[in-house]
């Protein structure tokens, strides 16, 4: 039994972001989320998602994400977990709000999985954006899990808004990139 787990970036993540010209705006974080993953695919490193985590007045990069499963063998480092994970650690804090703190906006390139959508919800950020839907995810067989339209009725109830379809039609080509170069369906 191990009696720790270390959690890291793939290697070229930081400075990608670094590199890359600061996002105005919830589309532009969107393309960045975007070049994440398909940045991610290309080095063969895991699946076809990445996320950001912005502050929402500013647009300032608070984290990113890229799915991480394979790398890291861990099922659980999805990009919008990873994304939120950094996110907090860079804070300092559990949660992305609190009384005087800004608000926080997860970018994603597709629909939260049942997992992300939870994780997004504990996290304490304000809203989500989405490019794909879940069905795109699931045409080329990922398992989404149970993700219901009572459990966006929840987070709309907890404060927590959501944009669907940002940039669709560019996010849904990661996962034709994915399928095309034979990516690992490894929850399917």
């Amino acid at each position: 039994m191990q009696s720790s787990i270390v959690i890291e970036y793939p290697p070229w993540l930081i400075d990608f972001v670094k590199n890359a010209a600061p996002p105005q705006n919830e589309e532009e974080a969107m393309r960045l989320a975007m070049a994440l993953a398909r940045a991610n695919v290309e080095r063969e490193h895991g699946g076809p998602f990445g996320a950001l985590i912005i502050q929402k007045t500013s647009n300032v990069i608070i984290s990113a994400g890229v799915n991480c499963v394979q790398r890291n063998n861990n099922s659980m480092l999805h990009a919008e977990v990873m994304a939120l994970m950094m996110a907090e650690h860079s804070i300092g804090s559990y949660s992305l709000k609190g009384e005087g703190s800004p608000q926080y906006a997860l970018i994603t390139t597709c629909e939260p999985c049942a997992m992300c959508l939870g994780a997004a919800l504990w996290s304490g950020v304000s809203s989500i954006a989405c490019g794909a839907r879940r069905a795109d995810a699931q045409a080329i067989g990922f398992d989404e899990g149970p993700v219901f339209e009572a459990s966006y009725r929840y987070l709309s109830q907890k404060g927590i808004t959501m944009t669907f379809g940002l940039l669709a039609e560019e996010a849904r080509a990661l996962f034709a990139l994915y399928r095309d170069k034979n990516g690992l369906i490894y929850n399917g």
